[in-house]
């Protein structure tokens, strides 16, 4: 893999976070706690789109390989086959799209052990 195990990580640990917030703002029907909660969602949104953005073509679409593998689109040992259909089948902004696909910090977790790698491991790491 081309894209560090740390920068997975850390999308996983800030995609919990803004599941998180939104799950919270979500079941809150205070009003004035909704527009505090909304812009908290959006700034944590942009900040994980920002380094989503911020990542290569091929970390991009390893990204999108890993969370296919994750939710059992691919197996591990189809890694190259996911991470090129990522590449092709882009239209649109990954960030976007992966901020899109609900589970995904569960689907990245799951993508990366499926792939040899230990997440705790890596998110104490990051942390």
């Amino acid at each position: 893999m081309e894209i560090a195990p740390e920068k997975v990580a850390h999308v996983i640990i800030k995609a919990r976070e803004y599941d998180a917030k939104v799950d919270a703002w979500n079941t809150d029907n205070d009003e004035d706690d909704g527009g505090e909660d909304s812009s908290a969602d959006t700034g944590l949104r942009d900040e994980i789109a920002g380094f989503i953005d911020a990542l290569n073509d091929d970390e991009q679409a390893e990204l999108v390989a890993l969370c296919w593998i994750g939710r059992g689109t691919f197996e591990p040992e189809d890694f190259g086959e996911a991470v090129e259909t990522a590449q092709n089948e882009r239209v649109n902004s990954v960030a976007s799209y992966l901020l899109g696909v609900p589970l995904l910090a569960d689907y990245l977790e799951e993508g990366l052990e499926k792939m040899g790698f230990s997440v705790e491991d890596i998110e104490s790491d990051v942390m």
